[in-house]
């Protein structure tokens, strides 16, 4: 009886060493599988599944603390499926038992986590849960996270064993999660570099303002993950910022919101001059009025807005970007080559400006020599002609040969007239500050060509900036915009025209396309506004279709109230 009592005996300590081996290989599996990787989202993963495996638990997590250090900016589950993540809601921000480890990075663990006096018990959908270990993930001396385990299977609790195995662990894990961010900052890195590059040679190559801030705004969301980026920026007499471009989700909805300086993270930092995070945008008031954060119903996830140059309106506006709920908050590592890239960005719309500046003198210096050729030459010539055919004019015997002699002398004087009026219109209205209809309309065809695809054919006739009152020509260029922007949304066309011309009392636009047309039943808000603005300065509207196909849009008003 005895020696079958000291067999069992050793046969349990021989089932004791065998389950130890077995738990210190499969410790040793899940420390290599975790240094395997070098892409942080999968070595967190890697980690939280080794760690429920190692200690056979049901449910597992791993939270990521916020640079604020308090609360949790990213949370990662084991167990549960995608349905009860649903159902559960927002995901643990760090409060409760959960903040316990938080506050006090030690090993815990409890038989009964809900009669810890720090549990604060469980949403209504969420599944019950009875013993607890967690434990602390240090990154060099730097509390990372911690590691969330509950209900051991089998209905036993977790051991001193487990505690020490999933201290292990969290070691190992540790320096993986450092060697995954040095390799992430390299490679973000290099992509930020590549895309100051990208910038530069685009400014190099004559790209326009619009194409700049396009790219910024892309490079942006792409490198560092974000669901939407935006650039807002100051406008005189506009008490906020302007969104200039916008990419993402719900992008189509930013563009043209004015940002307003108080309740919005890019306010913030528009004022202060410096980057302003969010480690939740749904629930932090700085962005309670911020476009793309507010209203929705997974909740915001975190922010980041980023000045391009420096604090007040000599800033050239701010960098908006934003991330899905749940995702991981802007870190220390990713603000500064953001804002780097912020500041070389601000250069390179300040050299656009500056471009745009030297184009516009040089413009200026041509029409003022066309001004002068026009006056001192072609005036001149025509000048004289007119006062030979008048002295012609009295020699010739023939009354219709004299008439018509006559005739071409007041021709010629209209002539004259509409070169002085030209030469009027190329030499005041710069000068004044103020673009004329024709710079105006070029800009407006100029910025459509990105989103049609293809540079529209532009035509002018007439005293474009002299003759047309500025009321008139705001809303020629107002109809010229949406004309163009919807041609560019719904018309699929591969040639669109331009037609602008003065004269006769009136002034007439026209854009045509070899499009798909205007569908009959198709929505005709944009439309109908176009039409209560012609009539409301005393014009027409006409909506027409080609023989070749495609639509005609004539919008026409007159050049003197009542006309």
């Amino acid at each position: 009886m005895r020696l079958d009592e000291l067999l069992d005996e050793l046969q349990v300590r021989i089932d004791e060493v065998r389950g130890t081996r077995d738990r210190v290989h499969s410790l040793l599996e899940a420390v290599v599988s975790v240094g395997r990787e070098l892409d942080l989202a999968q070595v967190l993963r890697r980690i939280v599944e080794a760690a429920a495996l190692l200690v056979d638990a049901e449910y597992g997590a791993l939270g990521v603390i916020g640079p604020d250090g308090r609360t949790l900016a990213q949370f990662l589950t084991v167990g549960l499926t995608d349905a009860q993540i649903a159902a559960i809601g927002p995901l643990p921000a760090g409060h409760g038992l959960l903040g316990e480890v938080i506050h006090h990075p030690e090993p815990l663990r409890l038989t009964d986590l809900g009669a810890h006096p720090c549990s604060h018990g469980f949403p209504a959908d969420h599944p019950p849960m009875r013993t607890f270990l967690g434990v602390p993930i240090r990154v060099r001396d730097e509390v990372f996270g911690n590691l969330y385990l509950t209900d051991k299977r089998g209905g036993v609790d977790f051991d001193t064993e487990d505690e020490t195995v999933i201290s292990t662990l969290s070691v190992a894990a540790g320096v993986a999660i450092d060697n995954a961010r040095l390799y992430e900052g390299a490679q973000r890195q290099q992509r930020w570099l590549r895309a100051n590059a990208e910038i530069t040679e685009s400014l190099l190559s004559g790209s326009s303002r619009p194409a700049v801030l396009e790219l910024i705004a892309r490079r942006a969301r792409e490198i560092t993950g974000a669901r939407l980026a935006h650039i807002a920026v100051p406008v005189d007499g506009v008490d906020g910022l302007l969104v200039e471009f916008a990419v993402g989700e719900g992008a189509d909805a930013q563009q043209g919101l004015v940002v307003a300086f108080d309740g919005t993270l890019s306010g913030a930092a528009h004022r202060a001059g410096k980057p302003v995070t969010a480690l939740r945008a749904s629930g932090d008031g700085r962005c309670a009025d911020e476009p793309g954060t507010r209203g929705r119903e997974d909740g915001a996830g975190p922010a980041v807005a980023v000045p391009l140059g420096t604090a007040g309106r000599e800033g050239r506006g701010v960098l908006l970007l934003a991330r899905a709920a749940g995702d991981p908050a802007f870190g220390e590592g990713e603000l500064e080559p953001l804002v780097a890239f912020a500041g070389q960005a601000a250069i390179a719309l300040e050299l656009a400006e500056r471009r745009r500046d030297a184009e516009q003198i040089a413009l200026l210096e041509e029409r003022d020599r066309i001004a002068r050729d026009l006056h001192d030459l072609a005036i001149q010539r025509l000048f004289a002609t007119g006062m030979t055919l008048q002295s012609a004019a009295r020699l010739v015997e023939h009354e219709g040969a004299a008439e018509r002699v006559g005739r071409a002398v007041d021709d010629l004087d209209e002539t004259i007239k509409i070169i002085r009026s030209t030469i009027f219109g190329l030499r005041t209205r710069d000068r004044e500050g103020e673009p004329g209809l024709r710079a105006r309309a070029a800009r407006a065809v100029g910025d459509a060509a990105p989103s049609l695809g293809h540079p529209p054919i532009l035509s002018m006739e007439g005293l474009l900036d002299t003759d047309v009152p500025p009321q008139i020509a705001d809303h020629v260029v107002a109809v010229l915009g949406e004309l163009l922007s919807n041609a560019a949304r719904h018309a699929r066309a591969t040639r669109v025209a331009v037609a602008l011309k003065a004269g006769q009392g009136e002034i007439v636009l026209t854009v045509s396309d070899n499009g798909v047309g205007i569908p009959a039943q198709g929505r005709r808000s944009g439309l109908r506004n176009l039409d209560e603005r012609a009539r409301a300065v005393g014009g027409t509207f006409t909506v027409g279709t080609p023989d070749e196909g495609g639509s005609r849009l004539v919008w026409r008003a007159p050049l003197t109230p009542g006309g």
